[in-house]
């Protein structure tokens, strides 16, 4: 997790700093990995209900609506329910959770929208795993301002996406380089910018 700079740090009041301090902290405990959680109840289920904690919605296989309380998980049997797709909008999701995404095998898609927290690191373990390389065809990255060319040309790992749109990257600068590099890795890929 990034710090603020202390030129920020100095234009907050002590009362501001301690309550950004205290939010990062408490999204830092929320993104905390529990692998005895994910053995007990499954990656999908492991994976959902960090996603829900942390503010994203989630999609499973087979159904058309977003799950986004945490309290209205779906039950029943374990490995009943896959997710499919994930809406990071707005989320506190930040890189120490992405191992939840490990055992994920229907994953098709992914938002990340105003994450304050997704980062070029995020979206190189992301595409670090082997699953989400085989399943991921679609992917949104809008209003993520820690993510550069580094993080967008490191999802070429993610072999069978097929959709990627960015918006409002102000760390994306050299963007036709970014999207070759994208595209010749991946020639189904279709790139839709909107970074201007």
């Amino acid at each position: 997790m990034k710090l603020l700079s202390r030129a920020v740090q100095a234009a907050l009041s002590p009362r501001e700093w301690s309550r950004r301090h205290f939010w990062g902290w408490l999204n830092a405990v929320f993104n905390k990995v529990d692998y005895e959680r994910i053995k007990a109840v499954g990656p999908d289920r492991a994976a959902a209900e960090w996603l829900l904690r942390c503010g994203a919605k989630v999609r499973f296989q087979g159904f058309e609506r977003w799950h986004n309380d945490y309290n209205a998980l779906p039950t029943g049997p374990l490995g009943r329910y896959k997710i499919q797709g994930i809406d990071a909008t707005e989320s506190c999701i930040m890189y120490r959770g992405f191992d939840h995404l490990d055992g994920l095998k229907y994953l098709e898609e992914i938002k990340f929208k105003k994450c304050i927290y997704i980062e070029d690191t995020c979206l190189e373990k992301l595409s670090s795993i082997e699953n989400l390389q085989e399943t991921m065809y679609m992917m949104e990255v809008v209003s993520c301002g820690n993510v550069t060319d580094k993080g967008i040309i490191a999802l070429h790992k993610l072999r069978n996406l097929e959709y990627l749109f960015l918006s409002d990257l102000p760390g994306i600068k050299d963007r036709n380089t970014t999207v070759d590099r994208l595209q010749t890795a991946l020639p189904r890929l279709d790139v839709v910018l909107d970074l201007d």
